[in-house]
């Protein structure tokens, strides 16, 4: 039995993730998991919850996304996850996963304008996003205490995909897809960490050969976002 594939969908608030993700999953015919959509499980079970602050359901979310995600890898089922992933937090809960899966990462991108109308339109059309801090993120923008290219994506050493979301997906879904499957792509070796991210091409693909300084989990990188917000990954 092969290893099965880890599609992590990561990227700032607004670029389209989740929708992505659902569409990716479609397409393999395999779960998604999706971050956001677990802590609203749980909010949902707590009565008298109100988000903002230390949000008490932020750790016990971040626990039930990486057991759900362990369980189905070994199992040997191919999974979409998907939530921020900024380097700080999650690198330290990714790392254990790469001996259980072929991992691919999605980085998703958009143009910081385009992201605040996202999240702006979703806090005005959607009854399920109170969870999840977005009008403390729109506040944090506007005052200029967080900016979404202070976002510090992944560092880990794989097969890694730049994707556009302004207009539809460049590249399209189907080279996506075949970049999940391992058309021409494979993981890079392991290198050196330094200080900036030099992604190099490969068979149409990024692969982060040379990311950042390794941190362990008891030194994590220093997150640029407010408290409030980074802890939601």
């Amino acid at each position: 039995m092969t290893s099965p594939a880890l599609v992590v969908v990561s990227g700032p608030p607004g670029t389209g993730k989740t929708t992505l993700a659902h569409e990716l999953a479609r397409g393999l015919g395999c779960p998604a998991v999706i971050r956001d959509e677990i802590k609203q499980g749980m909010v949902l079970a707590t009565p008298g919850y109100r988000a903002g602050g230390d949000d008490p359901l932020n750790y016990p979310t971040l626990k039930a996304f990486f057991e759900m995600t362990r369980v189905l890898l070994k199992a040997g089922v191919t999974i979409v996850i998907e939530a921020a992933f900024q380097d700080r937090l999650w690198l330290p809960h990714l790392e254990p996963l790469v001996p259980l899966a072929d991992i691919r990462v999605i980085r998703c991108n958009t143009p910081a304008d385009i992201a605040h109308r996202r999240i702006a339109h979703r806090v005005e059309r959607s009854d399920h996003r109170g969870a999840h801090g977005d009008h403390e993120l729109l506040e944090a923008l506007a005052s200029g205490e967080y900016s979404l290219d202070s976002f510090v994506p992944i560092s880990l050493d794989v097969p890694t995909l730049e994707v556009d979301t302004s207009n539809g997906y460049e590249p399209s879904i189907e080279d996506i897809l075949s970049f999940i499957r391992g058309s021409g792509a494979s993981p890079a070796p392991r290198a050196q960490q330094t200080r900036r991210s030099h992604p190099t091409t490969v068979a149409g693909a990024s692969t982060h050969s040379s990311t950042r300084r390794r941190r362990s989990a008891s030194t994590p990188r220093r997150c640029r976002m407010p408290r409030r917000i980074c802890h939601r990954g």
